[in-house]
């Protein structure tokens, strides 16, 4: 039997959450709070969260200083900077760490023993760029998938488009208002299309109040 439900934080990241950071999201200090109250709803209910968060050398193919905020960035997250942690308000409990490179065959074993979190390492915004994720969710099997985090239109996209190639839309839920985009009018054209796909569009308040609850 899977895991019941699951949250997926996808960046939580100073470089994205905060205004002083290298790549501020706009809008994101507006939703700490929330997020901040996901992870702890999370923690108290003993659901697990799997958490993505970008870690950059100089060379990797998504820095650029000439980005075009599309397939480029200028360079943010860099690997032992501040920027690249996670803040505060989504600190995880116990990760488990799990690198972008394939890790070997004794990687299910500990993903099933694990009792804490889980934190997924990535080069580029696509998370599915780990080779490990698919694993994790062979071994978790999560039957619910709640997501936030940002940025909308970037790295929650590649997320959510490619966990819905992997599960049924109905299986996932996306909190909107824990949630900000680089573009807020493609932010807005993607949660519609997601919702008309057959994702849960949901507030953070619904998940709060048990509404995802299994």
């Amino acid at each position: 039997m899977g895991t019941p439900l699951i949250f997926w934080d996808v960046d939580t990241q100073h470089d994205f959450m905060r205004a002083n950071g290298r790549l501020y999201v706009p809008g994101s200090e507006e939703i700490i709070e929330t997020v901040g109250a996901l992870t702890d709803y999370a923690h108290a209910n003993r659901i697990p969260i799997v958490a993505s968060a970008d870690d950059h050398v100089p060379g990797h193919r998504e820095l650029s200083d000439s980005p075009d905020f599309r397939e480029t960035f200028p360079p943010h997250c860099m690997r032992g900077t501040p920027g690249q942690a996670k803040i505060a308000e989504t600190a995880l409990q116990d990760p488990l760490v799990i690198e972008p490179e394939r890790a070997p065959a004794s990687l299910r074993e500990r993903i099933r023993r694990h009792r804490g979190d889980f934190l997924l390492l990535k080069h580029w915004f696509d998370v599915f760029t780990n080779e490990n994720v698919d694993v994790l969710l062979e071994v978790l099997a999560p039957e619910r998938i709640v997501l936030y985090g940002v940025a909308l239109d970037v790295c929650d996209r590649y997320a959510l488009d490619g966990l819905l190639q992997r599960r049924p839309a109905r299986s996932l839920w996306l909190v909107a208002d824990a949630t900000r985009a680089i573009d807020a009018a493609a932010g807005r054209s993607l949660v519609e299309g997601w919702r008309a796909s057959g994702v849960n569009v949901v507030s953070a308040a619904d998940v709060l109040a048990g509404g995802v609850a299994p």
